[in-house]
């Protein structure tokens, strides 16, 4: 089941090779910033369910930073940045009460 998939045809216009060249950039810049996004996310998660609180939140003063700069960026809208943040604060927050209890 072979895919015969279009092939792209190349940008006659200058303006239109140069655009085709920046979208390559821009698509592997978001693509890096999309994984450490979610990789920042993850590691904070993965803390949270070891229980170690002092790494959590730590990671998770590093997950904002990175939250706020992709929503900046308008690679995820800022309310789904804002979203997480205030779930991966909830979480951290749990495993202080508990301890504090």
């Amino acid at each position: 089941m072979a895919s015969t998939k279009p092939k792209k045809k190349n940008p006659r216009l200058a303006s239109g090779r140069k655009r085709a060249r920046q979208g390559v950039k821009l698509n592997a810049a978001n693509t890096s910033l999309r994984s450490k996004y979610r990789t920042a996310v993850k590691n904070v998660e993965k803390a949270v369910l070891a229980g170690d609180k002092g790494k959590a939140t730590e990671l998770f003063a590093k997950a904002q930073s990175i939250l706020d700069t992709v929503a900046d960026k308008g690679i995820f809208h800022k309310n789904k940045a804002a979203r997480d943040k205030s779930r991966l604060s909830a979480k951290v927050k749990a495993l202080a009460a508990p301890a504090a209890a």
